[in-house]
């Protein structure tokens, strides 16, 4: 648990200052927009690689029923929190294309999938969640690059982003309590070709 709350911390206060952003204005006094960037598609890999490690036979957590109800749960409540806030304090973005900079949507996601797959996959090896977390931090480091949010849009949307992810988890252990998971769903490679199992715990 502390090796996950000292990752974040130390992986945003490094990006602070090795990054910075840009400086260039448009006429109207906003940060120069600078269009759409890989974080559109990284802020997904943290939870892909929740399912898709577990697809392939990696060691996980849970089961596939209780790990589908923790992520709905965490989703749910990452999308709600993220969207009240939004649309009630409407802060305009650096790059002046709307208001609804503060928090960071893309960064609440990716570490809400990084703070899953820190809890799904611990046990085998805590660098996977590492990664994870360098995943995030780098979706939180291009939003502030690309002039699409400030450095506090991006922290706020990690701490909800984290925060949802550990109710996701609350939940789950109030669903299903503590009861031994089975191993559900594997993909292997043999000689005759690719296997599938599947069962649905």
């Amino acid at each position: 648990m502390r090796l996950r709350y000292m990752t974040v911390s130390m992986a945003l206060l490094l990006s602070t200052y090795c990054f910075g952003q840009a400086d260039s204005q448009t006429d109207g006094g906003n940060k120069r927009y600078h269009g759409d960037g890989i974080d559109n598609v990284l802020q997904y890999v943290p939870t892909v690689a929740v399912f898709g490690l577990k697809a392939l036979g990696v060691e996980s957590e849970n089961s596939w029923k209780k790990r589908l109800t923790i992520s709905v749960a965490s989703f749910v409540m990452n999308a709600g929190v993220t969207y009240v806030l939004k649309h009630s304090i409407h802060e305009k973005r650096p790059d002046g294309t709307d208001n609804r900079s503060f928090p960071s949507g893309h960064t609440s996601i990716a570490f809400c999938g990084a703070t899953t797959l820190m809890h799904e996959y611990y046990s085998v090896s805590p660098w996977i969640g590492v990664a994870g977390y360098a995943v995030a931090t780098t979706v939180a480091v291009d939003r502030v690059r690309r002039n699409r949010h400030k450095w506090g849009d991006v922290i706020a949307g990690a701490a909800i982003g984290v925060a949802s992810a550990e109710v996701g988890q609350l939940i789950g252990k109030l669903v299903f309590g503590r009861e031994k998971k089975c191993e559900d769903v594997s993909l292997s490679v043999s000689p005759v070709g690719l296997q599938f199992s599947y069962n649905f715990n």
